[in-house]
């Protein structure tokens, strides 16, 4: 019993997850953050895990993280890569993962919600006393979005560990919780039938398979209760409770052809046959793979001999003969098809994995086993995590095709880029060269200007500022000077004087227009900084280009020499664990085909005597009526 409120385990928490796991933010600040929600919100776990993981690493290695962007969901990115880990069963790191969570400095809602997710974790792994120690950590204030699966959880963890009197006692008041409708009261139930009190167990037990709903998880857990409580009756031989318990349970539901079996039984062990046929053959109807089915196509020509009908039982006995030697064939070819790999690559198939039955639909498939003899085994916890595990894998194994398909294309860019620029380069190089040259010239220029203009600061020199014609009319009147004085003749007087007073006057202008021209030259210092600014920018710029192009195909080799190691390693690896792994559901999906092979042939045997009884009876029984008069 206690195997079916683990099983119910699985039901609830995923019904808790969107109310307990990661939810966008009202407001987004970083969208490699939003980049991994998205990836989460789509079930692609891995890409998740991979981005956020980048995202908090670059994070944390900044030296201001308060400017980062992801420093607003610091908080909700670490529970969020938890979550991710876990989703991924990844309980290693995302135990780490929350567990820095719960020892950093937090608020108590923060901290005790921390807890929850590690608890869970722990329950999860089938760790019950890990998960003990982790849930009584919590103190003070919870989370009201986890307070009702916080106290189911830790109801759970104590009937792991054997305490169900205080599972009990918690049970009782989440009795109300909307969320646990039928799952409180179902596991409260469980609780008191292994803390010793049936009557209040079973009341519970009745109680949960009673109550109102039409969704798929409340009908579920109601179904399940009827079935549990109905199987505890009839071990007790309480046959009228197993009929009203029993035929509670809806025809479509899951634990229906347990339930119509017990309901048959339940009358035939009361001698009432013909009520037993009722269910029986409603059930003999249904899929043969279900072993429920086959013992109803036992049971009905059982009635039916009960009941003297020993020709209708004979032939019915052949019939389920028939159809047992066809299954057993069929289980002989579909562990045949195991053990030659297509069972593997039916369950790696895409497209079966949009749909939420694709287990069923392996049946349509060719060459695929009769899964649903493999329903049961595929519910199991240690078949699911085994598969997903597989499929994971195969996942990854894509990934690293993929990547190093990518490792090709980045090393196909590179000789693009390098066939392209390195024929350019060298005159563009030359180009460059000689405009550096003269560029460097013209600052020099400008830096002598700047320095004679800070020096006219401290010691005036107008010279420094005349114009270009008035330094060509001082050159003529030195060069007439030179004439007049070259020649052995007096020069008259009044060429000198109007020879000074050119001098004179060119002094004076030169002189009283020095501050306006100081004032000038500094202006057009000021602009020609600004172009030489713009010239600097356009160097740099140029000087940056010319690096990112020949960084666009220099370097590389070794990194992705490297990497395509890293890929080629991993995939020898990945190809080892699909082995290992692949072997180990081929022998568990063989072992339970060869285990309902083993009951079919049982079976077989059973109605074989079972016809071979039902003939005598028939001819004895004829033989009688034709010697009676």
């Amino acid at each position: 019993m206690y195997r079916l409120f683990v099983s119910l385990t699985i039901l609830i928490f995923a019904a808790s997850t969107a109310a307990a796991g990661t939810s966008a933010p009202k407001e987004l600040k970083d969208l490699y953050f939003g980049e991994a929600l998205y990836c989460a919100f789509q079930g692609d776990w891995f890409d998740a895990v991979a981005r956020l993981d980048t995202e908090l690493e670059q994070h944390y290695g900044l030296d201001e993280p308060r400017r980062d962007s992801l420093y607003y969901h610091i908080n909700q990115a670490e529970f969020a890569v938890g979550d991710f880990e876990l989703a991924y069963r990844m309980h290693r790191r995302a135990g780490r993962a929350i567990t820095a969570v719960i020892e950093g400095n937090v608020r108590e809602q923060v901290r005790n919600e921390a807890i929850f997710r590690l608890a869970r974790i722990y329950f999860q792994k089938d760790q019950p006393i890990n998960a003990l120690y982790a849930v009584e950590r919590t103190r003070g204030v919870v989370p009201p979005q986890i307070h009702d699966d916080l106290g189911f959880l830790r109801a759970q963890i104590f009937m792991a560990n054997g305490r169900f009197t205080e599972a009990a006692r918690i049970l009782r008041d989440l009795q109300d919780a909307e969320s646990l409708e039928g799952f409180s009261t179902y596991n409260l139930g469980v609780a008191l039938l292994k803390d010793g009190k049936e009557l209040k167990g079973r009341q519970y037990l009745d109680l949960a398979g009673r109550i109102n709903g039409s969704d798929a998880l409340t009908m579920a857990i109601k179904d399940k209760s009827n079935l549990v409580l109905g199987s505890k009756l009839l071990k007790e031989k309480n046959f009228e409770g197993v009929k009203q318990v029993l035929d509670r349970v809806h025809l479509k539901s899951p634990f229906s052809n347990r339930a119509l079996l017990g309901s048959g039984w339940a009358d035939a062990f009361q001698g009432r046959f013909e009520r037993a046929l009722v269910p029986w053959s409603v059930l003999v109807t249904r899929e043969v793979t279900d072993a429920s089915v086959q013992e109803a196509m036992l049971a009905v020509p059982y009635a039916y001999g009960k009941l003297d009908v020993h020709s209708k039982a004979a032939v019915m006995y052949g019939k389920a003969l028939e159809k047992f030697g066809t299954e057993i064939d069929k289980l002989g070819a579909s562990i045949k098809s195991i053990r030659e790999g297509y069972f593997l690559r039916a369950l790696a198939r895409e497209e079966l994995k949009q749909d939420a039955n694709w287990v069923v639909k392996l049946r349509k498939l060719p060459q695929t086993p009769e899964t649903y003899y493999l329903l049961e085994l595929m519910a199991s916890h240690d078949f699911q995590e085994s598969l997903k595990n597989y499929l994971d894998l195969e996942e990854l194994r894509k990934k690293l095709e993929t990547w190093e398909g990518d490792l090709d294309a980045f090393e196909e860019i590179i000789e693009q880029r390098r066939a392209y620029y390195q024929p350019r380069l060298p005159a563009i190089d030359g180009k460059f060269r000689r405009l550096d040259s003269l560029m460097r010239l013209r600052l020099e220029q400008r830096n002598r200007i700047e320095q004679r203009l800070k020096a006219m600061l401290v010691v005036p020199r107008p010279d420094y500022l005349a114009t270009a014609k008035e330094r060509i009319i001082s050159e003529q009147i030195v060069q007439l000077e030179q004439k007049l004085t070259a020649k052995s003749s007096t020069t008259p007087s009044s060429i000198n004087d109007r020879i000074k007073r050119l001098r004179g006057v060119l002094h004076w202008n030169i002189y009283t227009d020095y501050d306006r021209r100081f004032t000038e030259a500094y202006k057009h210092l000021r602009d020609l900084n600004q172009v030489v600014d713009r010239l600097k920018r356009q160097y740099a710029a140029f000087v940056r280009t010319r690096q990112a192009a020949t960084q666009s195909y220099e370097g590389y080799d070794e990194v992705i020499r490297r990497q395509r190691f890293l890929i080629l390693e991993a995939r020898e690896k990945v190809g080892e664990l699909m082995a290992r792994q692949g072997h180990m559901l081929e022998t568990m999906a063989a072992n339970e085909l060869t285990r309902r092979r083993e009951r079919l042939s049982e079976l077989q045997i059973k109605a074989r005597f079972g016809m071979a009884e039902s003939y005598d009876r028939a001819i004895r029984a004829q033989t009688q009526e034709k010697v009676s008069p």
